[in-house]
C-alpha cells in the first residue's frame, strides 16, 4: 500500500479522499488479478477494462452531470487520482480510462445535444470503446502538418487521408478524427466523429510496441461523414483538439506517478528482503540514498501534477498550459528515472519478463512521447515563460511595504 499521506495536501477537499479508498479497494478486486492475463488477448482485455470500469462507475468522472457524471464539469484533481491509482495497478486498464476519456471530452463540452444524449451515457457505461486521432505519419505534435483532409459535399463530409500511431485502432466504436478543411482557409481544422464500421475507414493495420495496446494506422479513402458528425464548428477542430490536451495532459503525469509509486513500493519491499553481505539490501547506504531520491521523485511529481488538477479546477476549467506542460514534463521524466532505479535495485530479477518493475520499465518509455513529447513541453514552458505578462512580472520589483 503507497504512502497516502498526499491525501491530506490542501490541494484535495474531502470528494477526493473517499475516491482514491474506494477505488483502491475496487482495484484490488477488479484489476489485480487480471494484469498478468492482459496480453494474452489484447483487444479483449481493453474491453474488458472499460466495461469494468464502466459498471465500477468510474467512467462517471468523465461526464458531465447532466449526463449522467459526477461532477458538473470533469474535475482534473479527481481524473488524476483515477489514472494515479489505476497506473499502479495496470498501465493498460489506465490506458483504457484516459481514452475513454480523450474520445469523450470533445463532445461533451463541444458536441451536439443529440450526440451527447446518444454517445455519452454509452461511453459512461462502457458499452463503447472510444479513440482520439490526431497524429499522422508527418505530423505528430506540429499539428500544421497535417494532410488529412475533410471537403464538404451537400450534407456530408468526406475524409481522405491517413492517421498513425492511434490507440484503440482497430476496436474503438467510434473516432474524434481531426483533419485540414481547406475551404475554410490554411488554419482550419475540423473534428469529426467518425463510426468504426463506416464506410471509407480501413483501421485493421496494426503497430507493435514494446509495452503492447491497440495502437494502429487509420485510412480514410472518400470516407464520408454526415455533417451531424461534426464537433463543434466547421473551422474549429483546433480549438477542441487542444482544449482536449489541456486537461488530459496533467493526466499524463499523473499515470507516470502512478507507475512511480509503484516501483518505488516494490523496490522499497524488495530491499527489506533481499539479503547481501551478511545484511540486507536496505541496510546498504548506497541503496537508501537511491531509496530516498525516488522518494523525493515522487513527491515533487504529485506536487506538480495536483497543482495543475487545483489550478484547473479551482478556475472552473481555464486553461492551464503552462502548469499541465510542467506536471507532464517532468512526472514522465523523472518517473522514468525512478522505475529504472527500481530496475537496477532488483538486479537480474528486475529485467525478467513480466515482473513488475520490467513492466514499467516499457511502459513508462511512450509517457514521455504521446500528447506531446517531452521537447514540445518543454517549448510551450519556454513559450509561457516568454509571454508579455511574464516578462514584465519578471522585471517588476517585489513590493515589500
Amino acid at each position: 500500500m503507497p504512502d497516502t499521506t498526499y491525501l491530506t495536501w490542501p490541494f484535495f477537499d474531502e470528494s477526493h479522499r473517499p475516491l482514491a479508498t474506494d477505488l483502491e479497494a475496487w482495484c484490488v478486486r477488479e484489476i489485480a488479478p487480471r494484469v498478468e492475463h492482459e496480453e494474452a488477448d489484447l483487444d479483449a482485455a481493453c474491453r474488458d477494462y472499460v466495461r469494468r470500469l464502466g459498471a465500477g462507475g468510474w467512467l462517471a468522472y468523465l461526464m458531465p452531470a447532466a449526463h449522467g457524471g459526477v461532477f458538473a464539469q470533469p474535475d482534473l484533481r479527481s481524473l488524476c487520482l483515477i489514472r494515479e491509482t489505476l497506473g499502479r495497478y495496470s498501465p493498460l486498464a489506465d490506458f483504457c480510462f484516459a481514452l475513454q476519456g480523450l474520445g469523450s471530452f470533445p463532445i461533451s463540452r463541444f458536441g451536439t445535444p443529440e450526440q451527447q444524449s446518444h454517445w455519452l451515457p454509452r461511453v459512461r457505461s462502457g458499452e463503447v470503446v472510444t479513440a482520439f486521432a490526431i497524429s499522422e505519419p508527418d505530423g505528430g505534435s506540429d499539428v500544421a502538418a497535417m494532410t488529412t483532409s475533410a471537403e464538404r459535399e451537400g450534407d456530408d463530409w468526406v475524409l481522405s487521408g491517413t492517421k498513425t500511431w492511434i490507440s484503440n485502432a482497430g476496436i474503438a466504436d467510434y473516432y474524434v478524427v481531426f483533419a485540414r478543411w481547406p475551404e475554410g482557409g490554411e488554419k482550419s481544422f475540423v473534428a469529426l466523429l467518425v463510426e468504426g464500421d463506416r464506410p471509407g475507414l480501413d483501421a485493421s493495420e496494426r503497430i507493435e510496441v514494446m509495452a503492447p495496446h491497440p495502437i494502429g494506422t487509420l485510412h480514410f479513402r472518400d470516407c464520408r461523414v454526415p455533417n451531424g458528425n461534426l464537433i463543434g464548428e466547421p473551422g474549429g477542430g483546433l480549438k477542441v483538439a487542444l482544449a482536449t490536451l489541456d486537461l488530459f495532459r496533467s493526466t499524463v503525469g499523473a499515470a507516470a506517478l502512478g507507475y512511480a509509486r509503484r516501483a518505488l513500493d516494490e523496490a522499497a519491499a524488495w530491499s527489506q528482503t533481499r539479503r547481501t553481505y551478511g545484511k540486507s539490501l536496505s541496510e546498504h547506504q548506497m541503496t537508501r540514498a537511491k531509496l530516498a531520491d525516488m522518494a523525493v521523485a515522487v513527491d515533487a511529481m504529485a506536487l506538480l501534477v495536483y497543482r495543475a488538477g487545483w489550478v484547473y479546477d479551482l478556475g472552473a476549467g481555464r486553461r492551464v498550459t503552462r502548469e499541465a506542460a510542467m506536471a507532464k514534463l517532468f512526472a514522465t521524466e523523472a518517473a522514468s528515472r525512478v522505475i529504472d532505479d527500481a530496475v537496477q535495485l532488483f538486479g537480474g530479477r528486475g529485467v525478467m519478463k513480466g515482473h513488475p518493475v520490467e513492466r514499467l520499465y516499457r511502459e513508462i518509455r511512450a509517457l514521455r512521447i504521446y500528447e506531446g513529447a517531452s521537447e514540445i513541453q518543454k517549448i510551450i514552458i519556454a513559450n509561457q515563460v516568454l509571454t508579455p505578462e511574464a516578462a514584465r512580472a519578471a522585471r517588476t520589483p517585489p513590493d515589500n511595504t
